[in-house]
Protein backbone atom coordinates (compact mmCIF):
# COMPACT_ATOMS: atom_id res chain seq x y z
CA UNK A 1 0.00 0.00 0.00
CA UNK A 2 1.86 3.30 -1.00
CA UNK A 3 0.77 6.05 1.55
CA UNK A 4 1.62 8.68 -1.23
CA UNK A 5 0.86 8.81 -4.94
CA UNK A 6 1.99 10.93 -7.83
CA UNK A 7 2.19 14.20 -7.38
CA UNK A 8 1.70 13.84 -3.51
CA UNK A 9 4.72 10.96 -3.77
CA UNK A 10 7.30 13.26 -5.28
CA UNK A 11 5.98 16.26 -2.88
CA UNK A 12 6.38 13.63 0.00
CA UNK A 13 9.94 12.84 -1.52
CA UNK A 14 11.32 16.30 -1.84
CA UNK A 15 10.10 17.15 1.58
CA UNK A 16 11.98 13.90 3.44
CA UNK A 17 15.25 14.55 1.17
CA UNK A 18 14.91 18.64 1.61
CA UNK A 19 13.75 18.81 5.22
CA UNK A 20 13.96 15.87 7.01
CA UNK A 21 17.81 14.99 6.75
CA UNK A 22 20.83 16.15 7.72
CA UNK A 23 19.33 19.53 8.94
CA UNK A 24 17.89 17.72 12.02
CA UNK A 25 19.63 18.30 15.25
CA UNK A 26 22.98 15.88 15.64
CA UNK A 27 22.20 14.56 12.05
CA UNK A 28 24.52 16.44 10.65
CA UNK A 29 27.13 13.57 9.36
CA UNK A 30 24.43 11.20 8.79
CA UNK A 31 23.99 9.46 5.37
CA UNK A 32 20.60 8.52 3.71
CA UNK A 33 20.37 5.40 5.30
CA UNK A 34 21.45 6.86 8.59
CA UNK A 35 18.17 8.73 7.98
CA UNK A 36 16.11 5.75 6.95
CA UNK A 37 14.33 5.34 10.75
CA UNK A 38 13.27 9.55 11.50
CA UNK A 39 12.19 9.50 7.77
CA UNK A 40 9.93 6.06 8.37
CA UNK A 41 8.68 8.00 11.49
CA UNK A 42 7.70 10.90 9.88
CA UNK A 43 5.92 8.71 7.22
CA UNK A 44 4.52 6.60 9.25
CA UNK A 45 3.15 9.63 11.67
CA UNK A 46 1.80 11.14 8.25
CA UNK A 47 -0.82 8.67 7.44
CA UNK A 48 -0.15 9.62 3.96
CA UNK A 49 -1.34 13.11 4.68
CA UNK A 50 0.67 16.27 2.76
CA UNK A 51 -0.10 18.24 5.79
CA UNK A 52 0.63 16.26 8.44
CA UNK A 53 4.02 15.14 6.44
CA UNK A 54 5.16 18.74 7.36
CA UNK A 55 3.97 18.53 10.37
CA UNK A 56 5.75 15.07 11.72
CA UNK A 57 8.75 17.23 10.03
CA UNK A 58 8.75 20.21 11.66
CA UNK A 59 8.58 18.22 14.89
CA UNK A 60 11.87 15.88 14.01
CA UNK A 61 13.47 19.40 13.26
CA UNK A 62 12.68 20.28 16.87
CA UNK A 63 13.41 16.78 18.20
CA UNK A 64 13.57 13.90 16.26
CA UNK A 65 13.86 11.54 19.29
CA UNK A 66 10.24 12.76 19.65
CA UNK A 67 9.55 12.13 16.02
CA UNK A 68 10.54 8.65 17.20
CA UNK A 69 8.56 8.13 20.05
CA UNK A 70 5.37 9.72 18.79
CA UNK A 71 5.84 6.77 15.44
CA UNK A 72 6.29 3.85 18.51
CA UNK A 73 9.96 3.44 16.53
CA UNK A 74 12.26 4.69 19.68
CA UNK A 75 12.51 1.82 21.68
CA UNK A 76 13.88 -0.85 18.88
CA UNK A 77 16.27 0.62 16.12
CA UNK A 78 14.74 -1.55 13.92
CA UNK A 79 11.06 -1.57 14.59
CA UNK A 80 10.99 0.62 11.49
CA UNK A 81 11.86 -2.20 9.19
CA UNK A 82 8.83 -4.22 10.26
CA UNK A 83 6.19 -1.34 10.11
CA UNK A 84 3.37 -1.96 7.87
CA UNK A 85 1.88 0.94 6.29
CA UNK A 86 -1.77 -0.39 6.43
CA UNK A 87 -1.58 0.46 9.91
CA UNK A 88 -1.20 3.92 10.28
CA UNK A 89 -0.39 6.36 13.53
CA UNK A 90 -0.91 10.63 13.09
CA UNK A 91 0.48 12.87 14.93
CA UNK A 92 -1.41 13.71 18.20
CA UNK A 93 -3.65 10.55 18.20
CA UNK A 94 -3.25 7.54 20.58
CA UNK A 95 -1.86 4.30 19.47
CA UNK A 96 -3.05 0.82 20.19
CA UNK A 97 0.40 -0.09 20.76
CA UNK A 98 1.54 1.53 23.18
Amino acid sequence: MALFSGDAARAAEQLLVHQCGSNLPYCEDTDAAGMERIRFAALKASGGDLAKLRTAIELGKIDWRDLLVEAGFADDPQEHERWDPGRLVTVGEERDDC
